[in-house]
């Protein structure tokens, strides 16, 4: 017969209370947009979004999400911004959920004013779920980045 475990390292911090849980997940979703949910968005035609990769050019001309703009993050500033609208949110992307290159340009852009959510998983999970890309690669692309000599 197989003993209980007396010790759960599950439970070795204890969960939230429902409310402060709740509140929190709530806050969480208000940074990030899902991949599922900003597809459905473009495919019905939602016009209140603009979407950002961060990347570098090179990496947005091989590949990027089709309605997507390339801004790349390194060059986000009060002075390059102004083409922007502060009237729509604004999906910000990279590489996927190992790269922060989306998290900083949030950080950045959120400062400078604009409301802004993190694409949860980047353009791995956005081709990972099926979302078109364009790009002289497409499809083809590398789904990761690689450090180029």
């Amino acid at each position: 017969m197989k003993k209980e475990p007396r010790y759960s390292l599950t439970l070795d911090i204890q969960p939230s209370e429902p409310e402060a849980a709740y509140a929190h997940f709530m806050k969480k979703l208000s940074f990030e947009a899902d991949v599922a949910d900003l597809l459905i968005d473009l495919k019905k035609g939602y016009q209140g979004l603009t979407i950002i990769d961060v990347r570098d050019e090179l990496d947005y001309e091989e590949c990027h999400i089709t309605e997507a703009i390339s801004f790349p993050g390194n060059k986000i500033s009060d002075r390059t911004v102004g083409t922007l609208p502060k009237d729509k949110l604004i999906v910000v992307y990279c590489w996927g959920p190992a790269c922060n290159g989306a998290t900083r340009a949030c950080a950045k852009l959120s400062k400078l004013g604009f409301k802004v959510k993190e694409l949860i998983g980047g353009l791995e999970y956005w081709r990972k779920e099926g979302g078109a890309v364009s790009g002289t690669l497409g499809e083809k692309a590398p789904m990761y980045w690689a450090h180029k000599h």
